[in-house]
């Protein structure tokens, strides 16, 4: 191998290692909870300070050991079997270990001397089992497994050499030999488990070799059938004349002029036809409807003709994948392909493979561009029997897998059609939820801390259409896709001022308002405010517009142009589920803000870091001057803590559910 390999291969290497190590680590640590945890408690002991200090040592085992556990089971969920940095997980995974080795050692330097015979028997056999499973799960790493089998072995086994009463001299003698046993073994599993992924290593790069060779292989035969057919042209009679320009005219009309794939009209003929052989032989096909990832940029920075040059050359590419007239041009940057004799596994093996040739950088006049493919993939005859009906599905599933995740790859299903079609019906009914009065306003109340009562609540859209609700998580990203979240945004706000002007409460009573970031960069959105105020004869002071984190992802000049603004005219400004996306000190700095609400996942979390994130979240708003909101209150405990904390306001089920206008002025008068 050469150099670049031979740093591949280590990086390889380092990742198995540190696979190898954390995917034996959990079952390794129940037993190190359950052998310890049986030393210290099942044998008893007179002396009560010798118990209490077993206890302390216990309480450092277990403390390591769960967070061993958590760090374990956060790799199997998120790291295991994918490419990653090996380097954190592998120093978090050694830190527990020493300090494993080192409280096992410590054990049986602190407590030799008050144990009995049986017990010290017991606790050799546990660390001999723990040090010999040590030796074959800690074999990828020679420094882990010298440092824990000598940890768990040689403090107990020297401790009874160097007795002076001699008793246990020779179970010292034995312990030692084990581990000089042990030690031995895992230098010689280390060594075959090295050479094991070098070899795996040197194959992988004998495999990429071929397939390198077997795609140059394709090309040059690409290249001599291209060579045969012109050959075959240049020998051809009249008749054969005549029938070229049968095919000229036959092409004007069927063929894509810049890739010479055949035009949409052109495909669905050819679609047609493969279909009724396909029906009558009782075999099935796949339709792929392949669509390009980032075309439109290339079109609008790099012009037209560097763009049609891309799209020649993917066509080129997408060639090999499939037979003559099998690939079809749909429309500007989407094709189609057809593959007979497919079923579901062979139409994702092509799909894949296409996609492959698609990312391979292009060289268009000197320019570089690299895309990518999302497909589609309808299957005849389970998914439609017509070729309008296979390429509408295909398209559909193309569609979703775009807006789930651009550059993968889907079936269509019937569940997937349902879902589309109900998204789709959802669509439409929501341009008319406002003239159907389905719409209405839930209000919650948001409770000062200082003086228990109520500051302010928060207006929350709710959607009845049909008799059924539907969830907000379903309908405000609909109403953000289709453009829909403006209008409905605007009547929110009219809606709730218009219930804050009516309400006989407090003066100073103030409302909060969700506003999302389609509707910030709306041009009409400030005018919308000032009128809503106006009409409703609201002070400006008494309006809390949150937004939320994501808006620090779009333009931020704008973002911070229209925020501004906004606090110029005296409106006040929350950042909603802080903590939980693009925040940042400096976004914050340049942002201007009121309040920030602590989302209800660091609320309801119990845990020290979801306290230390909390009071990070106090110091930062007290630093900028702002006041705080903790969100998602539901036990008398929460509200405690959270007041305990210093956070300025509660929200949550504990004081009141989301509930109508009326229901809120009979929850006021029963409260207040």
């Amino acid at each position: 191998m050469n150099r670049h390999e031979d740093i591949i291969s280590e990086v390889e290497i380092e990742r198995d290692t540190t696979d190898m190590l954390l995917g034996n680590s959990f079952v390794g640590l129940l037993m190190t909870i359950f052998a310890f945890s049986g030393l210290v408690f099942f044998f008893e002991n007179d002396e009560p300070s010798i118990f209490t200090h077993k206890l302390q040592v216990w309480i450092a085992m277990m403390s390591i050991s769960i967070a061993r556990l958590l760090d374990s089971l956060y790799w199997r969920a998120n790291l295991a079997g994918k490419l990653f940095n090996p380097r954190p997980a592998l120093i978090r995974f050694s830190v527990g270990l020493y300090i494993t080795g080192t409280i096992w050692a410590l054990y049986s330097i602190l407590f030799y001397s008050s144990m009995a015979t049986v017990e010290l028997a017991a606790t050799m056999v546990v660390l001999s089992a723990m040090a010999g499973g040590a030796g074959t799960v800690l074999s990828p790493n020679k420094k882990l497994v010298s440092f824990y089998s000598t940890a768990l072995l040689v403090p107990m086994s020297l401790c009874a050499v160097t007795d002076e009463e001699g008793k246990f001299f020779i179970l010292g003698v034995l312990g030692l030999v084990f581990w000089f046993g042990i030690f031995t073994s895992a230098f010689r599993y280390n060594k075959f488990f090295i050479n094991t992924l070098h070899l795996k290593a040197r194959n992988n790069s004998l495999v990429e070799q071929m397939k390198t060779e077997r795609s140059e292989t394709e090309k040059i035969n690409q290249l001599l059938i291209a060579s045969n057919e012109k050959l075959d042209a240049s020998n051809a009679t009249l008749e054969a004349e005549v029938e070229r320009r049968t095919a000229d005219l036959y092409k004007l009309s069927n063929r894509d002029p810049l890739t010479n794939l055949l035009n949409r009209n052109g495909f669905l003929k050819y679609l047609n036809n493969l279909l009724d052989t396909t029906r009558a032989l009782d075999n099935s096909l796949a339709l792929l409807f392949i669509d390009l990832d980032g075309f439109k940029q290339v079109n609008d920075s790099l012009g037209h003709k560097i763009g049609d040059i891309v799209l020649a050359e993917i066509a080129n590419r997408l060639r090999n994948y499939t037979e003559e007239n099998h690939l079809g041009r749909w429309g500007g940057d989407e094709f189609v392909a057809v593959i007979p004799y497919a079923n579901v596994d062979t139409a994702k093996a092509v799909a894949h493979a296409m996609r492959s040739g698609v990312t391979v950088p292009i060289i268009a006049n000197d320019n570089q561009v690299t895309l990518d493919a999302t497909i589609g993939i309808a299957m005849f005859p389970e998914h439609g029997e017509t070729a309008v009906d296979l390429i509408q599905q295909a398209d559909l599933t193309m569609y979703d897998q775009k807006r789930e995740q651009r550059g993968s790859i889907g079936v269509f299903s019937q569940a997937l059609h349902q879902e589309i079609k109900r998204e789709q019906q959802l669509c439409e009914r929501l341009r008319c939820a406002i003239d159907n009065c389905e719409f209405t306003v839930f209000y919650q109340p948001i409770i000062d801390v200082a003086s228990n009562t109520l500051s302010s609540v928060e207006a929350l859209l709710r959607w009845k259409c049909d008799d059924e609700s539907i969830s907000p998580a379903v309908f405000i990203p609909l109403a953000e896709r289709s453009g829909l979240m403006p209008e409905i945004g605007a009547w929110v706000l009219n809606r709730a001022l218009i219930d804050l002007s009516h309400w006989q409460f407090k003066q100073n009573l103030a409302i909060s308002i969700n506003v999302s970031v389609s509707q910030l960069l709306d041009d009409s959105f400030l005018k919308t405010v000032d009128n809503a105020l106006k009409t409703t004869q609201i002070s400006s002071a008494r309006l809390h517009l949150e937004i939320t984190e994501s808006v620090f992802a779009s333009d931020k000049e704008v973002v911070s142009v229209k925020v501004n603004e906004l606090v110029a005219q005296g409106i006040k400004v929350s950042i909603d589920d802080f903590g939980t996306g693009y925040s940042s000190l400096n976004r914050l700095q340049s942002m201007p803000c009121d309040f920030i609400k602590i989302d209800r996942s660091f609320v309801q979390n119990s845990s020290e870091e979801s306290d230390t994130i909390i009071r990070a979240t106090l110091l930062m708003a007290k630093e900028f001057g702002c006041k705080t909101i903790a969100e998602g209150i539901e036990t008398e405990e929460q509200k405690l803590h959270l007041a305990q904390l210093g956070t300025d306001y509660l929200q949550g089920f504990y004081f009141a559910k989301p509930m109508n206008a009326g229901d809120l002025i009979s929850w006021y008068n029963e409260n207040y």
